[in-house]
């Protein structure tokens, strides 16, 4: 067995990097509405907060060109990909103000939705917090749509997608 240790720094961020993506996370793909027009972006910073009031959060990075639209959205929606999703979280991570490769729609609040996600959480801003190079943006679930005929979800482990199996 090989252990290794190191302390977290700048000259150490590759391997910060390859130590937290041993945590396979769920990847979602965040949607807003902008002056400019819908606006997405794939993460796989997401998680539940809290079920009363129901709140949860993802993670946008500063330097992403696509922070202050999402910082400053009164409303945006979370979509669960599914596993055969792959194509379109790698086309949202590059492109995001591009939709015209996905069915969409519009919600109530007149955000654009990708009409075939796994889940979607139509969430109202609740708070943003600073979070090193990150905002931590929590948001208030005001609806969720579910499909069970897509699978399971996709996942991101290790800098890879990927599909959970037994």
């Amino acid at each position: 067995m090989t252990q290794t240790s190191f302390i977290p720094g700048p000259d150490t961020q590759a391997e910060m990097r390859a130590a937290l993506g041993c945590f396979a996370t769920g990847v979602v793909v965040v949607t807003t509405q902008t002056e400019r027009g819908p606006l997405a972006i794939t993460v796989n910073s997401f998680t539940s907060v809290s079920l009363t009031p129901p709140l949860v959060l993802w993670c946008p990075a500063i330097q992403s060109q696509r922070h202050d639209p999402f910082v400053k959205a009164r409303h945006f929606s979370i979509h669960v990909m599914a596993e055969t999703h792959m194509e379109a979280a790698l086309h949202f991570a590059r492109h995001g103000e591009v939709f015209d490769t996905r069915p969409w729609s519009r919600n109530d609040e007149g955000n654009p939705v990708l009409d075939d996600a796994l889940t979607r959480l139509d969430c109202q801003h609740h708070a943003a917090h600073p979070g090193g190079d990150h905002t931590i943006l929590v948001g208030e679930v005001l609806r969720v749509s579910q499909r069970s005929d897509l699978g399971s979800g996709l996942v991101f482990h290790q800098g890879k997608y990927g599909r959970f199996s037994d």
